[in-house]
C-alpha cells in the first residue's frame, strides 16, 4: 500500500487535510472508496481498513473533517466547524473532494463510506449528490429519533446563546454520550462501548486528537442536520436505484442496539429504494472496524463493494 497526503481550501475557505492510500503495483485496481470518518476522531484510525481495502483493489481517500485532526488548525479548533451551517459545510467538502477524486480517476467506481457522525453526513450527501456515487455504506448510524432532536437543538441554541458557539459544551457532551457506557458496566473506561477489544480503546484514549469534548456551535449545527436528514421529503431525495450497505454492532447504543438500523432500513424501503440491505453483527459495539470480529467486518464489505462495481448511473 502507498500513502499519500495533500489538502485542499474548501468552498469556505478552510483547508482540509486528506490522507490516500493506493494498491501496490501488482494489484489490479477496481475503485475507490471514499471515506467519512466519525465525530471526535481523525482519517489516521482507518489506516488498517485502508489496508484490506487496497489489497482488493480499491483507491481510499479520508479527510479529516474540518475540526478534526489535522483539518484543526491547533488543537483549539478541534471540535469547531465554521461560524454558521457547520454540517452543511462537512457535505460539502466531502463533495468537493469527490470532485477532486473523479478528475484523477475519472473511469472508476466511486463508492461512500461513513461511519458514526460520518454516516449521518453521507446520509444527506445521498440526497443531495447521490447519483454521483455508485454506492453508499453506512456503519454505526441510526434511523429517525424525533423529539429527542428538537430537545437537544434548543438546548444547544440556549448553550449557544449564553456562552458562544466556540465555547465547550459538557452539557450536551454528557446529553449525547452519557448514557452509552452505562449497558457495560463494569466500566474499565469511559469509551467502553466503542469496542470489545480493550486495546482498541486504550488507542483511542490515547491518542490526543479523539475523545474531545466538542463546541456549542457544532452541536447546533450537527443537530440541525440531523433533523434535516429525518425529513421524508429529503429521504426521497436519495435516487432509488442506489446500492445502500448499513451495518452495526447489535449493541452500539449509538444505533439503539440495532432497532434504529432496522428503522432506517425500513425508512428507505418505505420511499422506494430498491437495493438496499443491512447486517448486524452478535454482541458488536460502536466501532465494528475495531471490533474482535473486524476482520469478518471488512470481508463482508469488501464482499458488497466487489458486487456493486458496475456503474449504476449515467
Amino acid at each position: 500500500m502507498i500513502g499519500k497526503e495533500f489538502s485542499f481550501r474548501s468552498e469556505e475557505g478552510t483547508e482540509i487535510f486528506v490522507y490516500q492510500w493506493i494498491p501496490d503495483d501488482k494489484v489490479e485496481i477496481k475503485g475507490i472508496v471514499q471515506i467519512a470518518h466519525g465525530m471526535a476522531e481523525t482519517g489516521a484510525r482507518y489506516q488498517r481498513f485502508a489496508e484490506k481495502l487496497t489489497e482488493s483493489g480499491y483507491i481510499v481517500y479520508i479527510n479529516d473533517h474540518r475540526g478534526h485532526g489535522k483539518s484543526a488548525k491547533t488543537m483549539k479548533d478541534v471540535g469547531y466547524l465554521a461560524e454558521k451551517d457547520g454540517f452543511k459545510w462537512l457535505v460539502e467538502d466531502l463533495h468537493q473532494l469527490s470532485g477532486i477524486i473523479k478528475k484523477e480517476n475519472s473511469l472508476l467506481p466511486l463508492f461512500l463510506f461513513g461511519h458514526s457522525m460520518g454516516s449521518f453526513i453521507t446520509q444527506r450527501y445521498m440526497m443531495l449528490y447521490g447519483r454521483e456515487l455508485n454506492g453508499a455504506i453506512l456503519s454505526g448510524s441510526n434511523g429517525k429519533q424525533g423529539m429527542m432532536l428538537h430537545i437537544a437543538q434548543f438546548v444547544a441554541m440556549v448553550e449557544v446563546i449564553l456562552k458562544g458557539r466556540r465555547a465547550r459544551s459538557e452539557k450536551l457532551n454528557k446529553m449525547s454520550f452519557g448514557s452509552y457506557n452505562k449497558a457495560f458496566k463494569p466500566n474499565r473506561t469511559e469509551f467502553d462501548w466503542l469496542s470489545r477489544d480493550a486495546d482498541e480503546v486504550d488507542k483511542y484514549i490515547n491518542d490526543p486528537s479523539c475523545g474531545s469534548v466538542f463546541a456549542a456551535g457544532f452541536f447546533y449545527d450537527f443537530l440541525t442536520g440531523l433533523k434535516d436528514i429525518e425529513k421524508t421529503k429529503n429521504i426521497r431525495m436519495v435516487p432509488k436505484e442506489l446500492p445502500i450497505y448499513i451495518f452495526s454492532g447489535q449493541k452500539d447504543p449509538v444505533g439503539n442496539n440495532g432497532k434504529g438500523i432496522v428503522k432506517l432500513f425500513e425508512t428507505y424501503q418505505g420511499v422506494g429504494l430498491t437495493d438496499v440491505t443491512y447486517k448486524l453483527y452478535k454482541d458488536g459495539r460502536h466501532e465494528m472496524l475495531n471490533e474482535t470480529n473486524r476482520d469478518e467486518v471488512m470481508s463482508d464489505v469488501i464482499a458488497w463493494l466487489d458486487g456493486h462495481l458496475d456503474p449504476v448511473f449515467s
